[in-house]
């Protein structure tokens, strides 16, 4: 099967995140199928972005073919991302200079809805399979999250995208576990969805790949031990859906018990953190740097217990599925985890304690509690994750069940 997969933030094993189309392309290109990745040139999730001299690059990695898109560089949030959004749009308009193949199935994935129009295009022409991947819900992310109104003229946009998706898709593939009474309220037949959520590449924990741990951090987790601490730690981005200061508000009423919290990582919020971390005297937080891919299983496992949280958002009553959690998972060890969402992986695995989100003093509870258990508990707790993400959230398997969907539904 030849399937030309669309996403503007495609990245992959150089590059960074997002990594959901390299593992998936990556497990479809070993069981003999044709896969081309289209993405952007630039990117603000990526740690590093292509090179392209011209209009288009082209590189194959894990036998995957990668499409590079040259687009303007931009950063954050502003007009600078969207004039990003419409050069690649553009860019997929001229498929008769990079479709390398005539696809049996087009995947419309680029988080915002715009290139289900272009995908529309291509599946049409060629008699593929039309499948819309749903990363997050636009327009009602920029509406709930960002405050945009549904008047203005992109969100405008982004609705009627939206709409077109529902209904002209052959299959809608969500991420989001409960998103399917939103899409069919714009449109989507129920028949057409289905759940495939984030997962975990097990290559990664297997230990080959694995690379030590940075000095600075391997000295502040071997001070911890010989000290007597309890380690919880966070890792991943700093940013303001983070709600990271409620985890330094916590420890600050910790700040006499046996605990020590690691923060590792990096974003907009982390000289904010740093600051108050200060200021206060709080001795039992350390601010670390971001550690290589390669060397967050050694990081996690290292740890008692780990800590995911966001922001209370309205919008997470469609379902959450972060990667950090999938990692928190595999790694064995026990989640404290404040979210409020429409599922509850926590809950569903037996692997920790859910709490309600920006709420210190109940996270401070739940370290306390966590801390009390028996070391023999916690594992059988951090079992219980590993399981369940080797039974719902390895990437061969979600890959496999993706091509499932692919080879039924195509015309």
């Amino acid at each position: 099967m030849n399937i030309l997969y669309i996403d503007h933030y495609a990245g992959g094993p150089a590059y960074g995140m997002e990594y959901r189309p390299h593992y998936f392309a990556r497990e479809w290109a070993r069981d003999g199928h044709s896969v081309t990745i289209v993405a952007a040139s630039h990117s603000h999730v990526r740690s590093k972005q292509p090179t392209v001299a011209g209009t288009f690059a082209s590189e194959r990695v894990d036998g995957v073919k990668y499409v590079w898109c040259s687009t303007p560089a931009y950063r954050g949030n502003n007009a600078g991302r969207v004039v990003n959004i419409f050069a690649f749009l553009r860019r997929l308009y001229q498929s008769d200079k990079w479709l390398p193949d005539t696809p049996d199935a087009v995947i419309a994935s680029s988080t915002y809805p715009l290139d289900i129009w272009p995908a529309r295009r291509l599946a049409r022409r060629h008699g593929a399979l039309l499948v819309w991947e749903v990363h997050d819900l636009w327009p009602l992310s920029p509406i709930e999250i960002g405050g945009m109104s549904p008047r203005h003229p992109f969100v405008m946009l982004l609705q009627r995208a939206e709409d077109d998706a529902c209904r002209h898709a052959d299959a809608v593939v969500s991420i989001l576990p409960c998103a399917a009474s939103h899409l069919e309220a714009r449109g989507m037949a129920r028949a057409k969805f289905t759940h495939i959520p984030n997962g975990i590449d097990p290559l990664e924990w297997e230990g080959s790949g694995a690379v030590p741990l940075p000095a600075p951090h391997a000295a502040e987790i071997a001070q911890a031990r010989a000290q007597g601490r309890f380690l919880v730690a966070y890792a991943g981005a700093h940013g303001p859906a983070n709600a990271l200061h409620t985890l330094v508000e916590a420890a600050a009423a910790l700040r006499d018990e046996p605990v020590t919290f690691l923060l590792v990582g990096d974003g907009s919020e982390k000289r904010a953190l740093q600051r108050r971390v200060q200021d206060e005297r709080l001795m039992n937080v350390r601010l670390l740097d971001p550690v290589p891919k390669a060397a967050i299983p050694m990081l996690l496992q290292a740890m008692d217990a780990l800590y995911i949280g966001l922001r209370s958002e309205p919008l997470f009553r469609f379902g959450i599925s972060p990667n950090k959690l999938m990692d928190y998972m595999m790694s064995a060890k026990p989640v404290i985890c404040a979210i409020r969402a429409g599922n509850d992986p926590v809950a569903e695995a037996g692997c920790g304690l859910t709490i309600a989100p920006e709420d210190p003093a109940e996270l401070g509870s739940a370290v306390r509690r966590m801390a009390a258990m028996t070391a023999e508990d916690r594992a059988r707790m951090g079992e219980a994750g590993r399981r369940y993400v080797a039974r719902e959230h390895l990437y061969p398997v979600l890959a496999r069940r993706f091509m499932a969907l692919l080879l039924e539904r195509r015309p």
